[in-house]
């Protein structure tokens, strides 16, 4: 279940492609491979480690208060996806 207010990272298996559009994202454990059609979703996924949060890093990122919840739903999805992981505190 993905908590925004609980740090996350990159999964270690996952790799960005920057992209036009985004970037998209491969994880090599399962082989999955997804697309974010966001840059700004692209720059909170790769800087999620440097965050103690999922929404501190959306507030690094200065996400409009009104998309917030379409972010947080995009992150909630690549959590379920494995292509991002809880990390320790």
């Amino acid at each position: 279940m993905f908590d925004p207010e609980l740090p996350w990272q990159r999964a270690r298996s996952v790799a960005l492609r920057p992209e036009p559009f985004g970037a998209l994202v491969y994880h090599f454990g399962t082989r999955k491979l997804s697309f974010l059609k966001s840059k700004t979703l692209v720059r909170v996924v790769e800087t999620l480690a440097d965050h103690p949060t999922a929404t501190a890093a959306l507030l690094a990122f200065e996400v409009p208060e009104p998309q917030r919840a379409s972010y947080v739903k995009a992150l909630a999805d690549l959590a379920r996806s494995q292509m991002i992981e809880r990390r320790s505190a």
